[in-house]
């Protein structure tokens, strides 16, 4: 999985980004539009930019930029990282509104009940099209990363996607094996590549 370096600050509204597609859910059955992603960080930052063109379902209760519980029932976008030493690992969920929640893992499935409570210095951005397409962001502080999950160069992690709502379709940017969709396994995520963002 891809991350891109960027030498200077990120900022919201001025991101240049190569998108990655994901086409097919979980099964391998084709999905259209596709759903794009991409990972990116700066100095202080890492940025999960997620994007639809079709209207999403929103979670009710999501409101943007706020600390929102269970937005897996409706249209969101997923972020796993892992620290493979440890086998500690977080989940960031993203909604098309800029609603998010966080919830860190000793193991799969398996909450860290000490830190049970949003994770800090999180920043979320969002635009939605008067077509219903929607793109959103999410950045966090990397100190925080570094001091819950070790963050550096041998993090793993994996982008997935529920669209679709209510009938759901799963995504996720790398195969995590076969049966029912189930993101919590993070002996499949690969390591994050770093490489600087291409000029266009």
């Amino acid at each position: 999985m891809i991350l891109f370096e960027s030498p200077k600050p990120l900022v919201w509204g001025d991101l240049d980004l190569p998108i990655f597609g994901l086409g097919a859910d979980w099964f391998g059955d084709r999905f259209q539009p596709a759903a794009g992603f991409a990972l990116a960080k700066d100095a202080e930052r890492l940025w999960f930019l997620a994007s639809h063109t079709s209207p999403a379902l929103l979670h009710p209760q999501a409101r943007p930029g706020k600390f929102q519980p269970e937005l897996w029932k409706y249209d969101v976008a997923e972020l796993f990282l892992a620290d493979p030493k440890s086998g500690r690992y977080v989940e960031l969920n993203l909604s098309p509104n800029g609603a998010w929640w966080s919830c860190e893992f000793t193991a799969p499935r398996v909450r860290d009940t000490a830190r049970n409570e949003p994770m800090p210095d999180v920043q979320t951005y969002y635009e939605l099209a008067p077509s219903g397409g929607w793109v959103a962001a999410m950045s966090i502080a990397l100190d925080v990363l570094e001091a819950r999950i070790d963050f550096g160069p041998e993090t793993k992690g994996n982008v997935t996607f529920i669209l679709n709502s209510p009938a759901q379709r799963f995504m996720t940017a790398n195969k995590l094996g076969n049966g029912e969709p189930d993101y919590h396994l993070p002996q499949f995520f690969p390591t994050l590549q770093s490489k600087p963002i291409p000029d266009f």
